[in-house]
């Protein structure tokens, strides 16, 4: 970790902001539109409610259940509120992650902003990107060069 300039803490805290918000609003999303199954596991118990293994045929019901749990709980959307968090919390205490996690962010979310189009998604690389400035922002500067001048040469 690196202590941060107040301008790469403030790119941190954008990142980590945004982070949230995809992870907290695809979480908001999926609740509104799986309810239904949702609240079906909560009628039958919560144990085993989406199977691993639904066999060869599987039931509508079954296919239905497992969307909503691999596009919800099962999701990126819990690590990434996590993730988030934890930027946000690095940031309060005037560090900034190393830039490979904002690499790392960007090539993922690009993945996915390409292959789901269109897609919130590129938001989450942009906020990579912004985990790239500011670790860039946050190296430690080599000792500047004093100036050549004609009493320092020999």
């Amino acid at each position: 970790m690196i202590e941060a300039s107040s301008s790469a803490l403030k790119a941190t805290r954008v990142a980590a902001g945004t982070l949230v918000t995809l992870g907290t609003g695809h979480l908001v999303i999926v609740s509104v539109v799986g309810r239904d199954r949702l609240a079906a596991w909560v009628d039958t118990g919560l144990w085993a409610a989406v199977p691993l293994f639904p066999g060869a045929r599987p039931s509508t019901a079954t296919l239905n259940d497992q969307v909503a749990f691999w596009s919800g709980v099962g999701s990126f959307a819990v690590p990434l509120v996590v993730l988030g968090g934890l930027v946000w919390w690095l940031a309060s205490r005037s560090l900034v992650p190393p830039e490979a996690v904002g690499w790392g962010l960007v090539a993922w979310f690009a993945l996915g902003a390409v292959v789901l189009v269109p897609s919130p998604m590129i938001v989450g690389a942009l906020a990579g990107a912004l985990l790239v400035v500011a670790a860039r922002l946050s190296r430690p500067r080599p000792p500047g060069r004093r100036p050549r001048t004609s009493s320092s040469r020999p």
